[in-house]
């Protein structure tokens, strides 16, 4: 959850609903999960996690953490990768992902994907969130 802090200190909102995330709640999400883990004083450390739910051939992203420690180092990248290569050799054919406008790392991430700006909106209380999208396949 230390990444969603960083998230909510960039777009200037400390309400946004993923800190309110807890164990419970994460394991009744309908979605499913992929962890990265690092070594860490001879013991596997949680590093980052990506989480996707699918309806049909399209495919949501809906939460994408690294924790502090660990950024910078292509954590993200490299669990976004493989969210996009699985779920295309599985048959869908668009991604959607949503973040805070202001949140611009997790921007250019999505971007140098092959993202692009499907619709910018704001929710109370006057927070900009952005979705993108894009296709499985990039021409």
């Amino acid at each position: 959850m230390a990444s969603y802090r960083v998230e909510a200190d960039l777009i200037g909102f400390d309400d946004i609903p993923p800190l309110k995330d807890g164990i419970h709640s994460i394991r009744e999400a309908e979605e499913t999960f992929y962890g990265f883990y690092v070594q860490e004083n001879d013991e596997p450390t949680l590093a980052g996690a990506i989480s996707y739910s699918r309806e049909g051939c399209m495919v949501t992203i809906c939460r994408m953490m690294v924790h502090p420690n660990f950024f910078r180092r292509g954590i993200a990248r490299s669990l976004l990768q493989h969210i996009l290569m699985d779920q295309q050799l599985n048959g869908a054919t668009r991604f959607i992902v949503s973040t805070g406008t202001e949140n611009l790392p997790a921007i250019q991430l999505y971007e140098s994907f092959g993202f692009a700006v499907r619709r910018v909106f704001t929710v109370p209380p006057g927070i900009s969130l952005t979705t993108f999208e894009r296709p499985a396949i990039i021409s």
